[in-house]
């Protein structure tokens, strides 16, 4: 069988001996996401035939109005891990706390947390840009029999077992990670199966396309700043393209197809940064290592900063590692 013929779950089979842990829990949660996905891409399909988009009425944890699609898919993934008996914690980016999982058989038997964004992007539903779910495992840290605490889900980067994500755009992919490189599947709507079409994506060394807000320009840092006015010079293989989705699935998608940098920056609105370290940065950040690039805050390795909150935010600089290297030597040199 051709490699890119292979389906999603021959693929979870077949690499399963290259898991840390190989009870078969992380392949019946991977495929759970799976499931999951295929929910949730056929509602984002639909989205501008039925009253689904919109704002739901409630603010979310971070401030943010709630799309009504973003309920919706909180909702779905929630409901999917917890009714498959595999995981003992879930945290949405939706929720203001964790959720502690009991098992059906016998209570808190099980070894894994899910951090999630359900979806991500979720302010392009209504113009039919490209959306996302971002989704980060680790094993717990606290005793199994016990319920979960904020120590499972508070947990360095560099602990996580599995991440990735879904982009739902003109075609559906799925992108994960078990730390054995990088493999992407896209979603065949007529039978509604995932096929291996990106076997071990790699970022390009060096990119020409830099995605940053540059509406913020006036409120970002001098080192960011100058990284800018460099990406925009005409020297060498200079100026670089500008390309900025709003969605950080589908910038970080392109730009670890085609090479290029991601950049959302600490700035006198956000001092702190803006995307959520636990469930944007660390899973992005996994992808991107294991796909031959870099993640960074600008000083750290993003993957190895010390959560602090379960909602807690970073500036976030990633993508292609010479790319990302160059920019943290203009934050130094700043």
């Amino acid at each position: 069988m051709s490699k890119r013929n292979q389906t999603l779950g021959e693929f979870i089979i077949e690499n399963q001996a290259y898991f840390k842990y190989t009870s078969g829990e992380l392949s019946r949660l991977i495929n759970s996401i799976r499931l999951a996905a295929k929910v949730v891409n056929h509602e984002v399909n639909k989205a501008g035939l039925v009253d689904i988009i919109g704002a739901a009425g409630d603010t979310n944890i971070q401030g943010e109005d709630q799309q009504k699609l973003d309920v919706y898919a909180n909702d779905t993934f929630i409901k999917t891990m917890t009714k498959r008996n595999i995981v003992c914690g879930i945290a949405s980016e939706e929720e203001d706390d964790f959720i502690a999982i009991n098992s059906q058989d016998e209570n808190n038997q099980n070894k894994y947390v899910v951090l999630i964004d359900p979806l991500d992007g979720s302010s392009n539903i209504d113009v039919n840009v490209s959306v996302g779910t971002i989704f980060s495992i680790y094993r717990r840290v606290t005793p199994v029999g016990t319920p979960v605490t904020i120590a499972d889900f508070l947990q360095k980067g560099n602990q996580q077992v599995a991440a990735g994500y879904v982009v739902y755009g003109t075609s559906t992919m799925l992108v994960y990670t078990t730390g054995h490189g990088v493999n992407g599947f896209t979603l065949n709507p007529a039978i509604g199966t995932f096929y291996l079409s990106h076997p071990d994506m790699q970022f390009p060394e060096n990119g020409h396309i830099y995605s940053v807000n540059e509406g913020n320009y006036i409120h970002f840092p001098k080192g960011i700043k100058d990284y800018i006015k460099y990406c925009q010079m005409e020297e060498g293989d200079r100026p670089y393209t500008s390309r900025y989705i709003g969605s950080l699935v589908s910038d970080f998608h392109r730009n670890m197809i085609k090479g290029g940098i991601y950049m959302y920056p600490k700035s006198s609105l956000n001092a702190k940064g803006k995307l959520r370290l636990l469930y944007e940065c660390n899973p992005m950040a996994f992808l991107a290592e294991q796909a031959n690039g870099k993640a960074s805050d600008g000083f750290t390795r993003i993957m190895d900063i010390e959560p602090t909150e379960l909602h807690e935010r970073v500036p976030f600089i990633c993508g292609s590692r010479n790319m990302v290297e160059k920019a943290e030597e203009f934050m130094r040199n700043a």
